[in-house]
């Protein structure tokens, strides 16, 4: 029968889907209030830097959309390039990634 980890806790070295929730909430809030703020300054500020800008900001909100899919089918946290457990901390950093270290370097170079 498997483990509750509401129960029993964490794997080491592993994110609770809450905890992970939690940060990707976070990041998806900073990420809104930065389009606000876009949205403030666009009529002083070049508008094709706002542009650009606006559209990393939105590609990183797909991301993080997605991330909250990995939480929901259990695959959050476990790198899609080499099905390893991608490590706590970068997830810290990087809520919503979906590579380790060495399969992200793999997958943009």
């Amino acid at each position: 029968m498997p483990l509750d980890t509401a129960q029993t806790g964490p794997r080491p070295g592993r994110l609770t889907s809450h905890e992970a929730r939690q940060r990707l909430e976070h990041a998806r809030n900073s990420r809104l209030a930065q389009l606000r703020a876009l949205d403030e300054s666009a009529q002083s500020t070049d508008a094709h830097l706002v542009s650009a800008q606006t559209e990393a900001i939105q590609r990183v909100l797909t991301e993080i959309d997605e991330a909250f899919a990995r939480v929901d089918d259990g695959a959050y946290g476990t790198c899609q390039g080499c099905a390893k457990p991608v490590p706590a901390e970068r997830l810290e950093i990087l809520p919503y990634t979906r590579y380790c270290v060495a399969c992200q370097g793999r997958a943009t170079a």
